[in-house]
């Protein structure tokens, strides 16, 4: 449902003729019916961010059909997984697209959302592999309103590389570990630092990797206080995660 608040203001733009009465309906309707996909323009009422588009799978045509709707009513739009004919076509209609080629991501920010200056996300990668997921949880954390700080191949291998961070480790409001292999770096930043630490299991590694599933059960068992676990190479849900934690207050 919409809020109190906006259900307030559509009601004030209708009195005032800024609204007709097709358009009210159209703002309260629960989604919008493309045929393929439900529209949900609620979802920034509701979780404080648009509905965010999962792009793999999807055609061409029914990605740029869904951003465009969601471009009309919000100001920012994400998409994930994206492949880069298909921001080549959203483009092609919204100038302001902007294509992260690493992280596989759409964006699309016509006015961006303020960052508090003095809380931050920390991503830390084990290693450069594991940019691409790393990437897609700093740029989602950095659209959804926060200040992003990045430091990467910090891996166990060479661990001095990781202690040389404790000064950004302490300051830092929330941390994403983005590792693959065995994993182990979500265990040991779990254990230096005195805030939440959100683990992502990536599918980088050898066969005994198993695509993630080593790193993933390595972080569901870490011996570390305070490490929460998203699934293997969702930066998503990692940048989602962390932007809620950094908003409360």
């Amino acid at each position: 449902m919409a809020s109190r608040e906006r259900i307030s203001n559509i009601l004030d733009e209708y009195k005032q003729g800024a609204l007709s009465r097709e358009q009210v309906i159209a703002e309260l309707n629960p989604y919008e019916e493309l045929g393929f996909a439900k529209i949900d323009h609620q979802r920034a009422n509701r979780q404080g961010f648009p509905e965010v588009v999962y792009a793999e799978g999807k055609t061409v045509e029914q990605v740029v059909a869904i951003v465009q709707t969601l471009v009309r009513r919000n100001n920012s739009v994400l998409a994930t997984r994206a492949t880069k004919a298909m921001y080549d076509a959203v483009r092609e209609s919204i100038s302001e697209a902007v294509y992260h080629e690493l992280a596989r991501l759409i964006v699309v920010e016509k006015t961006p959302l303020p960052k508090d200056e003095e809380r931050f996300v920390l991503v830390l990668t084990a290693g450069t592999s594991d940019l691409p997921v790393a990437e897609e949880a700093a740029i989602t954390a950095e659209v959804m309103g926060n200040k992003v700080k990045r430091i990467y191949d910090v891996g166990v291998a060479g661990i001095q590389r990781l202690l040389a961070q404790q000064e950004w480790i302490e300051t830092a409001n929330v941390i994403i570990v983005a590792a693959g292999m065995e994993g182990a770096l979500a265990s040991v930043v779990g254990g230096m630092a005195a805030k939440p630490v959100v683990a992502v299991p990536t599918s980088v590694g050898y066969g005994a990797n198993f695509g993630g599933l080593s790193a993933l059960l390595g972080m569901l068992n870490s011996c570390a206080a305070g490490v929460a676990v998203v699934n293997i190479d969702n930066g998503f849900g990692a940048g989602r995660l962390a932007s809620l934690i950094n908003h409360m207050r």
